[in-house]
């Protein structure tokens, strides 16, 4: 077997290897003499089959798998005694597609090596991350919209008016008779909840405790009951009571309402989650002051390839993002231009960076930090959620996309922790200020 360099520029690599006739052939004689005792064959006992038979029957197959084989071990060799790492996969072709049995085979290997990465002195680096300190009036304000939340409702005189509750007798019929499951007593409904058939609140607006109102409406064409849906109904309606709402009292009630023991509990679980939302926006910006420090001050040679694939995929969602009307592919070529191409550039440079950081100093995403990752994002999939744990199990690429993020935030943390990072305390106005700079780049 021989391994021959043909190309060497850049990143760029490529190689002609030659993998002669008497090699093919005795490693397809090899992998015969591993299956000859298995193999069963008429006129033959278990594992007497001649090798000259099983190479007639069975030789064509088993010359492929041997040169796969001898192939993919060439191209291991030569990985691990170059100390390439590629790019990308490896392009292969077969040179000689005239090749015929016992001839050498002559294979193409090209790709792009990945680059080396300079070492960066992070004690060096200088950053200053934003502290907000939670005020009282932030605190207030939050209790007031639990409060609103948690808010009563109180018998008011005069018309029902949206966000008002009507408590109500209802019968629903459709062709004059009543159907199953559209009566109800007592019922509260909340104007503006739309809790009901569309239409339907909008009718009970300007009644009063006392007063009868029929209310027209049509189910939905996708209506749940198929024996409802697109139907025309009426609704006899006895209304009993208008309330009006009440924001609750923020007081100890409150608080046990949020599962703590009094309202200065409370006071204290709201300080700290207000705490660390603003300290997760003040990671956002310090995260981004340092990637753009490392942008500027770290060079090396970026594969193309990789350039050239991140800039599509840039271009690709920003187009649709631009025309969310098109929901599938079925559009044009889309062509990067230089801005993406630009980002495309800083993306691979900072991700080649951090990978080849996490990977010196062993940083690792956790089984139990992955598990949490998969757990938060199942939430946005209501009643779904074992569908989307199968899903993440039997999905490598999926499972890569959740660990790249909790990969990178683990290497930056890595990084803040030998940086000089300097607390400078500031209002909440200047920290959101410095959020929305962050969404306008």
């Amino acid at each position: 077997m021989n391994v021959t360099e043909t190309l060497n520029e850049g990143l760029k690599r490529a190689y002609e290897i030659t993998i002669t006739g008497a090699e093919l052939e005795a490693k397809v004689n090899e992998k015969l003499a591993e299956a000859q005792p298995e193999i069963e064959m008429k006129g033959f006992r278990k594992g007497k089959v001649p090798m000259a038979l099983l190479k007639k029957q069975f030789g064509p197959r088993v010359m492929g798998e041997a040169m796969q084989d001898a192939v993919d071990s060439a191209m291991q060799n030569h990985l691990e005694t170059s100390g390439d790492r590629p790019a990308m996969q490896p392009e292969v072709k077969m040179v000689n597609e005239d090749w015929k049995e016992g001839d050498d085979v002559i294979v193409s290997m090209s790709y792009e090596r990945l680059p080396e990465i300079p070492d960066v002195d992070y004690k060096k680096l200088k950053l200053e991350r934003m502290v907000v300190p939670a005020s009282d009036k932030e605190i207030d304000e939050t209790l007031a919209k639990l409060a609103e939340t948690a808010q009563n409702f109180e018998t008011k005189k005069g018309k029902a008016a949206k966000d008002d509750q009507v408590v109500f007798d209802f019968v629903g019929k459709v062709d004059g008779e009543a159907f199953e499951g559209g009566s109800a007593e007592d019922y509260p409904l909340v104007l503006g909840s739309n809790s009901f058939i569309p239409g339907f609140e909008d009718q009970l607006i300007g009644v009063k405790a006392g007063e009868e109102k029929q209310v027209s409406v049509t189910f939905p064409e996708e209506y749940g009951a198929e024996h409802l849906a697109g139907k025309a109904a009426t609704f006899d309606c006895t209304i009993k009571e208008v309330k009006k709402p009440v924001p609750a009292a923020i007081d100890d009630e409150l608080a046990k309402k949020y599962g703590a023991e009094s309202l200065e509990a409370l006071k204290g679980q709201v300080s700290e989650r207000l705490q660390a939302e603003y300290a997760g926006a003040a990671r956002q910006i310090t995260k981004r002051a340092l990637l753009d420090q490392l942008d500027k001050q770290v060079k090396f040679d970026l594969p193309p390839s990789l350039v050239e694939a991140e800039a599509a995929q840039i271009a690709h969602q920003l187009w649709h993002e631009e025309n969310p009307e098109h929901q599938g592919h079925d559009h044009g070529e889309i062509k990067p231009t230089k801005e993406h191409t630009k980002l495309a550039e800083r993306r691979v440079k900072l991700g080649l960076l951090l990978a080849e950081l996490g990977q010196k100093n062993e940083v690792q995403v956790t089984d139990a930090e992955f598990t949490q990752a998969v757990m938060n994002q199942a939430r946005q999939y209501p009643g779904q959620e074992r569908a989307f744990f199968e899903f993440i199990q039997k999905n490598q690429q999926a499972q890569q996309q959740l660990r790249a993020p909790l990969f990178e935030d683990k290497v930056v943390d890595y990084i803040f922790e030998q940086a000089e990072v300097k607390d400078v305390e500031t209002t909440k106005a200047k920290l959101e200020k410095a959020v929305e700079a962050l969404d306008e780049e």
